[in-house]
């Protein structure tokens, strides 16, 4: 065999292998769509309603939220409940002008009569996780309502779910994200559809079929009790949110999902935020799987639950097999394809099949999520080929983040995303860019250059007519890689022309936010 063939058959094996595993979390997605239409009009009930409302503690936690600090505060004391049975506090851990800005939204709402407590930390020990247990010391609910800065929650949140915590079992109870900016741009209607898709049909598949879900850190209610029983927020993953869901659930604690409570928030309008958030969730899921998948499967728990757990916990793992994918696609298909053609036509038709599977698989997911909404089914799937981009576009980034999660160190920082205080049409955050860092790395570089491989195959199998049949795929994934590579310079080259019309806000000492 020569020295040609070694290495195609190197990329054959390689190239099977990857599209194998890719092809079983397409797989499974048929069987999440599958679930959600079998349980889907098992809408949750409470079992019944509080004849006296039970005391609730709302926590927003936040970090250097200027333009949103106010806004969330503002929203909270809106919230439709009894102020005597309502306290809001404000866990700030922010270190510049922010933390002032938030202190006078709360003087603000206590001057109308609101409980609103402030909690400025001088340390950021343990990040959100550890901004949160911090203030469960001081929290006079039974029940703890928790959002993030960037959101918007209706009044009505509380009233919707509470009732819920009748079960004495039910320990939390999970809203539906919606999206204040999704028609913004490219970006914004593509990360909504993604959310939409995670929210209507895993969390709801998973949910009502008796699986396991997660707390997605905000937008939700817990029973106090629960977080304690279940040792509490923890920090030594990145998504202390799922951590401390499948914590809870291993206790026995029941999840509820509703669908139809939509909580409105803000979607990252720069490719750099929308980055950072992936690494984030990508890196602490893995970490969470360490963690806790050898408990889960040792459990006595169903079968059911425990495979949905693997596939729950392990999904993130895709990126790095999608990443040698895409990177084989077009050498396995080009350098010798009598192998595929000539004498393995069977083998041909099967590889083609688990492709087809794996797009497909993930169409009619997002496309079906849509169409749970009530938003249109044809504009998603003219959506599709922009969704696979994105998608493959921050493989590389994700692909990192797992291989992080798997051999880096514990004690990452936890970098938040940026909150703009966008709305829907506008462009106001361009102008406030400059105030987030914008860190430089090396990535958009390798991005970008597998953009460009990605170009030259897709140039050469258009002239040659060699492996055509991948030059819809190099086509996606070469935009997909290019965009994101060229995006996150273009939000770098915004940070700093903003920067330079637009002082960075000064750094506030811990005791004078606190006593501003």
């Amino acid at each position: 065999m020569s020295l040609m063939q070694q290495a195609h058959l190197v990329c054959v094996v390689l190239y099977c292998l990857t599209l194998g595993i890719l092809a079983i979390y397409g797989i499974h997605r048929y069987v999440q769509v599958f679930l959600y239409y079998k349980h889907s009009r098992h809408t949750p009930k409470p079992a019944g309603a509080f004849e006296t409302l039970p005391r609730v503690t709302v926590q927003l936690p936040m970090y250097n939220e200027e333009f949103v600090a106010a806004r969330i505060i503002e929203a909270a004391c809106k919230i439709d409940y009894p102020s005597h049975l309502l306290q809001i506090q404000v866990l700030d851990d922010s270190t510049d002008n922010s933390a002032i800005l938030a202190k006078e939204a709360c003087d603000r709402m206590r001057r109308l009569g609101h409980d609103v407590e402030y909690v400025h930390r001088v340390d950021r020990i343990g990040y959100k996780a550890g901004a949160l247990e911090q203030g469960l010391k001081t929290a006079t609910g039974e029940f703890v309502a928790i959002f993030d800065a960037d959101f918007v929650p209706n009044p009505d949140v509380i009233r919707q779910t509470i009732h819920f915590f009748t079960d004495p079992n039910v320990g939390c109870v999970q809203s539906r994200w919606g999206h204040i900016n999704r028609e913004q741009s490219i970006l914004t209607r593509c990360q909504a559809i993604f959310l939409d898709g995670h929210f209507m049909i895993e969390h709801t598949a998973r949910n009502r079929s008796g699986r396991f879900m997660n707390f997605n850190g905000t937008a939700g209610i817990w029973r106090k009790k629960a977080i304690e029983d279940s040792g509490g927020w923890q920090h030594d993953t990145l998504t202390e949110d799922m951590d401390l869901s499948f914590r809870s659930q291993l206790r026995g604690w029941q999840f509820i999902f509703v669908a139809d409570l939509v909580c409105p928030a803000e979607l990252p309008p720069e490719v750099i935020a929308f980055k950072q958030q992936q690494h984030r969730w990508t890196k602490g899921s893995v970490q969470t799987a360490i963690k806790l998948l050898p408990t889960v499967l040792r459990s006595k728990l169903p079968l059911r639950v425990k495979v949905e757990s693997w596939f729950h916990l392990t999904s993130a793992a895709v990126y790095v097999p999608a990443v040698i994918l895409s990177l084989l696609l077009f050498p396995t298909w080009a350098m010798q394809t009598d192998i595929f053609y000539s004498t393995h036509i069977l083998v041909t038709a099967i590889v083609m099949s688990f492709f087809g599977l794996l797009t497909c698989s993930a169409g009619t997911f997002y496309m079906l999520s849509q169409q749970a909404i009530g938003r249109s089914t044809f504009k998603t799937f003219l959506m599709i080929p922009m969704l696979m981009a994105l998608g493959m576009g921050i493989s590389m980034m994700n692909g990192l983040a797992v291989l992080e999660g798997l051999f880096g160190r514990k004690d990452t920082e936890f970098i938040r995303t940026p909150k703009y205080g966008t709305s829907a049409g506008k462009n106001d955050w361009k102008r406030r860019a400059g105030t987030f860092r914008k860190k430089s790395t090396w990535l958009p570089f390798v991005e970008i250059f597998f953009g460009l491989y990605m170009t030259a195959c897709l140039v050469v199998a258009c002239i040659t007519g060699r492996a055509f049949g991948t030059v819809p795929f190099l086509a996606i994934f070469a935009f997909g890689y290019l965009y994101v590579g060229l995006m996150t310079f273009h939000s770098r080259w915004l940070s700093r022309r903003a920067k330079e019309s637009t002082p960075l806000p000064v750094p506030v000492p811990a005791a004078e936010a606190v006593a501003a």
